[in-house]
């Protein structure tokens, strides 16, 4: 078995930052009318700034899939060349096309010249840290000694003014309690473009800043609780989801089948209290100390949740001082499957670390709730 070490980071963000004030320019109006929630949900995510793959026009500038390429291609380096990549293992929500794979796509825009060993991770926010995982096993045994890792989203194709229902939110609502914002409309405010890349290599490099991977856990409870945020299907009354294929080509655009949608109901009660359950599962897995703890770096999809979830890691003992805590979610807003990616580059590359310092990477997923975290040791 060999160490596994996070080597270099790099993130692309796809044309202009754009504020709270331009995001209707991209996106468009729904029913030619600005937005009455837009201003109650921005105020809550705390986000000011994001990146779309899109003009004003609402016209796309790129795929998922040449956003994904474009991050990988600041990993390559004199140290590392393009056509010294073992294995490509990519992560994300927003993939172009059902089939092929988001990896296969990817593989594609490279132009690596050869063939290699590809991995796609499906699901949310977890497909960047599955895509990781399955990187840094795969160097782990010996079975490749380098591997490419990404998460990325390209949500504002979802997201732009065509693709909604003419339903007006309720804006008392709202006011009264923000968490209902977690519908549609929520995420058409929330969610954004970009990706995030990682090279594993089996040794740290010389001269430079390297993170030791110590391990990565994951958590599902999938067994106790429904789905929550789902795609291409439908909840039913017992909580079950209708597939897609299940519907007619009419009711597919009539009952929006394809959007992306969030059950509120369950989404405030679960989603921080099973995130603290499986960090203090973690942390008595692996005899940890959170006084040890350095950094923290939790993926979290708006500020409204930034404190509660402090509060409930301190509930199970891991309370961790506000200095510890790293975000960039107001700047580069959520990038689901990239967020946890473009986090730990800016941190990795802000030339703040120390030797021996400890990083702690959290990522919760609202699909039906999963979780997943890490360690890591600066080299």
């Amino acid at each position: 078995m060999y160490d596994v070490f996070i080597t270099k980071a790099s993130t692309y963000l796809p044309n202009e930052p754009v504020s709270n004030d331009e995001m209707e320019t991209y996106l468009g109006l729904i029913n030619d009318a600005p937005s009455k929630a837009r201003t109650l949900i921005l105020r809550n995510n705390k986000i000011t700034t994001r990146y779309y793959a899109l003009d004003k026009e609402g016209n796309p500038t790129h795929s998922n899939a040449q956003i994904t390429a474009k991050a990988i291609e600041g990993l390559f380096d004199k140290n590392f060349k393009k056509e010294d990549m073992k294995l490509l293992s990519v992560g994300t929500t927003s993939p172009d096309q059902i089939q092929p794979s988001h990896a296969s796509m990817v593989h594609g825009e490279l132009n690596i010249g050869k063939s290699i060993e590809i991995n796609t991770a499906t699901g949310l926010c977890n497909s960047g840290m599955n895509a990781l995982n399955y990187g840094f096993l795969s160097v782990k045994a010996g079975v490749h000694e380098n591997a490419v890792c990404a998460g990325s989203e390209r949500m504002s194709a979802w997201m732009t003014a065509d693709k909604f229902n003419h339903e007006a939110e309720n804006l008392k609502l709202l006011e009264e309690r923000p968490i209902i914002a977690f519908k549609r409309e929520f995420l058409r405010w929330m969610l954004s473009d970009g990706a995030g890349s990682f090279l594993l290599e089996n040794k740290p490099r010389e001269n430079q800043t390297s993170l030791k991977i110590e391990f990565i856990d994951f958590y599902s409870y999938a067994h106790e609780i429904e789905a929550c945020m789902y795609a291409g299907c439908e909840k039913q009354e017992d909580g079950s989801l209708k597939s897609w294929a299940d519907y007619s080509s009419d009711e597919w655009l009539k009952q929006s089948i394809f959007a992306l949608k969030q059950d509120t109901k369950i989404l405030d009660k679960y989603i921080l209290v099973k995130g603290a359950e499986s960090l203090r599962a973690s942390f008595d897995k692996h005899n940890l100390d959170p006084e040890k703890i350095d950094h923290v770096l939790a993926h979290i999809s708006s500020g409204y949740f930034k404190d509660g979830l402090k509060e409930e890691f301190a509930k199970k003992g891991m309370d961790f001082p506000s200095e510890k805590w790293f975000y960039n979610l107001s700047e580069v807003g959520n990038i689901g499957a990239g967020s946890i990616f473009i986090a730990l580059e800016e941190l990795m590359n802000s030339g703040t670390l120390k030797k021996g310092e400890k990083i702690l990477l959290c990522v919760p997923e609202s699909g039906r709730f999963a979780y997943s975290c890490s360690l890591l040791t600066v080299c």
